[in-house]
């Protein structure tokens, strides 16, 4: 248990001072040897939130387990929701790229940490999660693949570790291809209450995520253009003679056509390899190239968003002396990367439509909300605003906030739109795929509203 759930009891109890304070004794003393806890990771500056990790059995016969990390709130843990986050590729860790690189209370900077000042932990416990097996650290012995009942057999065991969560409110938020973990974990969430009620989900948050194949990565044509990245006529070929989901199907059917090689190559060449495609306002990093969701760009765009910085949560994670604090292990690799290709993914599996399984979700009254940072060319998000906006006409939700500003501080954080107080949709301005990453603050804003359960702020 945690030591604020420990405080909470000794206040609460009539109990004399002495008492008092072996229990306060006791409860820290489970907490110091709670075998998954963490000690100190190199280089880490003090904190005073207890952070732990180490792999959840999934399945014993097959030796498949996920690997995890956990961040207690900064403070009052016990009054605070459980947040999973999850990365996306498919294949990309949470670890390396959610909680180093994006939202976590530390990030690699030369042979150590330095803080985060607008880690999400400031509002929540935060729980990264490596999935699927052969992700990251987490490892299987027999051949990857995923299943999203793989996730819920890890929240299922991981309350087993931490029985204290297990009432706490429960978020589910993810980006990019945890546009089909999310929705597809909460909704088995949903059915595994119907037998017995373990999870109390109070909604999920997706940030540029992949909904609807087609619609989703045909809006780049739009974004490319729009931002003068390409001309008019490549434009009009984009949208006419070979769109990108077409390109795509004849890329995983081994056919390209030569009227869709000529028209990509045409976009790749005036778009330009030293543009981020992630943010296109970002400069690259010239010295190394670091390529997240490979399986979403056959055309092998070879930047991202700030590869300097993943360069530095690479070595961090591949020393030594850091997987043993971590309690980590390499299984079946020799070392840690921030994206696997361990996993085989077909054309059919990113044609899956997850858009009908939010749908679902807002149907049993779990919240939903959509962001995006709207420098991402990757998914852009006039995709995502299309497939909401389609999706609250469909359930027919009226507008219950219109399309409007909302601020950070005095500037304006993003634009926003709610349908029937329970789906919503949100830009971060200025921000890239990996929003919590260029845009933190504004991206805790938005986290907050969103545990709140209030509007974006509409005044500064």
């Amino acid at each position: 248990m945690s030591t604020q759930l420990c405080s909470f009891i000794a206040k609460c109890a009539s109990l004399s001072l002495s008492l008092s304070l072996l229990l306060l004794q006791l409860c820290y003393l489970v907490v110091v040897s709670h075998p998954d806890r963490i000690t100190h990771l190199p280089g880490q500056p003090h904190v005073e939130f207890h952070h732990f990790s180490g792999y959840v059995p999934i399945d014993d016969k097959t030796q498949r387990a996920l690997f995890y990390y956990f961040v207690e709130a900064e403070t009052h843990a016990l009054s605070k929701p459980l947040v999973l986050w999850l990365n996306g590729g498919p294949g990309c860790s949470s670890i390396g790229v959610g909680a180093f690189s994006e939202n976590g209370p530390f990030r690699p900077k030369g042979e150590g940490l330095v803080r985060n000042k607008f880690s999400w932990n400031r509002e929540a416990n935060i729980l990264y999660l490596e999935t699927p097996v052969g992700v990251g650290f987490s490892y299987s012995t027999d051949t990857s693949s995923y299943e999203a009942r793989d996730n819920l057999k890890f929240m299922q065991n991981w309350f087993l570790k931490f029985p204290e969560y297990r009432n706490r409110s429960l978020l589910i938020v993810g980006e990019s291809y945890a546009g089909h973990y999310v929705p597809q974990l909460a909704e088995l969430m949903l059915q595994f209450n119907k037998k017995e009620k373990l999870f109390n989900l109070k909604g999920i948050a997706l940030g540029n995520p992949v909904l609807e194949f087609a619609t989703d990565f045909n809006s780049r044509a739009e974004f490319f253009w729009s931002h003068g990245l390409i001309s008019d006529l490549t434009y009009t070929m984009f949208t006419s003679v070979c769109n990108y989901s077409r390109y795509v199907r004849e890329y995983y059917n081994g056919e390209v056509s030569p009227i869709c090689s000529r028209v990509m190559s045409q976009v790749s060449t005036e778009t330009s390899r030293f543009v981020d495609k992630y943010d296109v306002t970002l400069d690259v990093c010239i010295s190394s190239v670091f390529s997240q969701i490979k399986v979403l760009n056959p055309e092998k765009v070879t930047e991202t968003i700030d590869v300097c910085v993943e360069d530095e949560t690479v070595n961090y994670l591949n020393r030594k002396d850091v997987q043993s604090a971590l309690h980590a292990r390499l299984v079946g690799v020799r070392r840690w990367s921030p994206c696997s290709n361990v996993l085989d993914y077909e054309l059919r599996d990113l044609e899956i439509p997850t858009i009908t399984v939010v749908g679902k979700l807002v149907k049993a009254r779990i919240p939903v909300l959509v962001y995006s940072g709207d420098q991402d060319s990757v998914i852009p998000l006039t995709g995502s605003r299309t497939l909401v906006h389609q999706l609250a006409k469909e359930l027919r939700l009226k507008t219950t906030i219109p399309y409007r500003v909302w601020f950070e501080g005095k500037q304006v954080g993003g634009w926003t739109q709610v349908y029937g107080n329970i789906l919503s949709f949100a830009t971060i301005r200025g921000a890239s795929h990996e929003a919590p990453f260029s845009q933190p603050e504004r991206s805790l804003v938005l986290f907050k509203s969103f545990l709140e359960g209030l509007p974006l702020p509409q005044e500064f």
